[in-house]
């Protein structure tokens, strides 16, 4: 297998008032991670910048602030609202009868360090240094493509350049379980379909913050 390039490690600020992290053992209720997961930072950087000539690889997660959990329940619609119509007119949904409760464990005043690297597609044709550059100025004027989120769309969040005040909490040690390194949706090459579209392989690691920086494996159990 070739070895991919990379580019430079990039670090940025990330925050936000709320965050929730959903752990997936969990079936009816929201409980977060104690912080940002590998798929949640690649979807917040994909949102400043992606192109389909590259990949975003996370490195580490570091935590400005301790975890710090809230308990809101909130009023949720359990079906999707129809594409079909009737009539000409969009099938619609009665937030009355479709209403559900949720109890939603989440983290506020959400803070991190996220650092990665963009490796590079096979059809890519220009160096990461290229990527990285156009990263650092979008990230600088604050730039983005979709409004990052941080898990649920409507905890916005919001990211910076690192400051002199921006260091890790190196008293933070938690042990987290097991976390999802990667979805495993399929992925598409120049000139070439999914890699078995409609399928998803995702893969985990064994999680745990020590002092205050959460590393992110290379390699994983599928």
């Amino acid at each position: 297998m070739v070895k991919r390039q990379r580019s430079e490690e990039l670090t940025i600020k990330v925050w936000g008032d709320l965050a929730c992290f959903t752990r997936p053992e969990y079936a009816t209720e929201r409980v977060s991670y104690p912080c940002i997961t590998p798929p949640a930072a690649v979807g917040f950087l994909s949102a400043i910048f992606w192109k389909p000539e590259f990949d975003w690889k996370i490195r580490r997660i570091g935590l400005i602030n301790p975890p710090a959990w809230v308990s809101i329940t909130r009023n949720e619609i359990t079906d999707r609202a129809s594409s079909r119509q009737t009539n000409g007119a969009l099938q619609g949904i009665s937030a009355t009868e479709k209403r559900s409760q949720r109890h939603n464990l989440m983290l506020r005043d959400a803070a991190y360090l996220v650092t990665a690297q963009i490796e590079l597609r096979p059809h890519a044709d220009a160096p990461p240094r290229k990527y990285s550059e156009q990263f650092r100025r979008r990230v600088k004027k604050g730039a983005f493509f979709t409004p990052p989120y941080l898990g649920l769309r409507e905890y916005t969040g919001f990211f910076s350049e690192p400051g002199d005040e921006d260091i890790v909490d190196k008293t933070i040690n938690h042990p987290i379980g097991t976390m999802p390194l990667d979805l495993g949706f399929p992925t598409y090459e120049a000139g070439h379909h999914a890699t078995n579209p409609g399928t998803i392989n995702p893969t985990w690691f064994p999680a745990t913050i020590h002092n205050g920086v959460l590393e992110i494996p290379e390699t994983v159990t599928t």
